[in-house]
């Protein structure tokens, strides 16, 4: 397989809609990625997007062995249907030394289960997914969110009517609100970490960090 020195280089099992985004994402971003899926039709299917694509049954550590898994950075296992190959697998590649194993599970449980046996991340995509739909739900003017653990989070937020017009520091944020300004996207621009005397127009979107209470009460500006 080709390999590029100095970059990270992935390796993604299971190719289903999880799997087959985070692959198809890493080599749209100019990274080496290995495809691995047990469906054969899967493989086909996606071998015109994924120059290295390979069908193998990944809970044979000696299958594994042969791909030389372990000079990946990263392998990614997102079978989602099959917990016990998800199980089988993350073993195998902890048992032949791969630096860093991340997960995808369905439920708390099947995470806790994956951790035990040495995954280094798991992730619940769908409870994920529905957190920040909820965080949308209630609030509208955010676009995204990222929790950063108990109370704090980093959101993407439209500016709320009453800031349009006024500068960064006029709206004084920190003060008032106990949020900080990481950067404002305007069009296609991103403008990180934005002077004191940029002034917000109504479509600007700004990148904010603070405790979950402080980004709530300030999108209640609108």
């Amino acid at each position: 397989m080709a390999r590029k020195a100095g970059k990270p280089e992935f390796a993604v099992i299971g190719l289903g809609r999880f799997g087959s985004s985070v692959a198809l994402s890493l080599i749209n971003r100019g990274y080496i990625v290995l495809g691995i899926d047990r469906d054969p039709e899967i493989v086909q299917r996606l071998s015109d997007r994924m120059t290295q694509i390979i069908s193998m049954d990944t809970t044979s550590e000696e299958a594994l062995r042969a791909v030389d898994i372990r000079s990946f950075d990263t392998v990614v296992v997102a079978i989602g249907a099959h917990f016990e190959n998800n199980l089988l697998t993350t073993v195998a590649l902890k048992s032949l030394g791969v630096r860093r194993v991340v997960c995808k599970a369905l439920n708390e449980r099947q995470q806790h289960i994956l951790l035990k046996v040495g995954a280094d991340q798991v992730v619940l995509p769908e409870h994920e997914a529905g957190m920040r739909l909820a965080v949308r739900l209630a609030d509208p003017l955010v676009l995204d969110h990222l929790d950063l653990g108990p109370g704090f989070s980093v959101a993407e937020v439209r500016v709320p009517r009453r800031f349009v017009g006024q500068s960064l520091a006029k709206s004084d944020l920190r003060r008032l609100y106990g949020i900080n300004v990481l950067a404002v996207r305007r069009g296609q621009h991103l403008i990180v970490t934005p002077p004191a005397d940029l002034i917000f127009n109504a479509e600007d979107q700004m990148l904010v960090i603070g405790s979950d209470d402080s980004i709530h009460t300030f999108c209640g500006q609108a």
